[in-house]
């Protein structure tokens, strides 16, 4: 079975995050042995690119979710701890009364 994600054709779960999010993985983590120069203009083009797209940080946390969520769901069954409770503070009032 082959997977097309926008007409490309998705292999390797690298391939998937990638189109997915619209950029090479190895731009947002560097790759092995990179000189300094090579990191800086690295860096500097993912700042354009998240100036360009300031909703990618969301994009990308809702890609990752949804990953998790279709290999490992048990990851989002959360319960709250025992003995834990939300307590509303108070606030301090401090000075003269009027």
């Amino acid at each position: 079975m082959r997977s097309y994600i926008g007409g490309q054709q998705a292999v390797t779960a690298d391939d998937f995050i990638e189109l997915a999010l619209g950029t090479p993985v190895d731009l947002w983590l560097g790759v092995e042995g990179e000189s300094e120069m090579e990191r800086a203009a690295r860096q500097a083009a993912a700042r354009d690119i998240l100036a360009d797209n300031p909703d990618l940080p969301d994009r990308v946390s809702q890609v990752a979710a949804e990953a998790i969520e279709a290999s490992a769901p048990e990851l989002f069954n959360v319960v709250p701890l025992a003995g834990t409770k939300t307590r509303r503070r108070q606030p301090r009032r401090s000075g003269v009364a009027a």
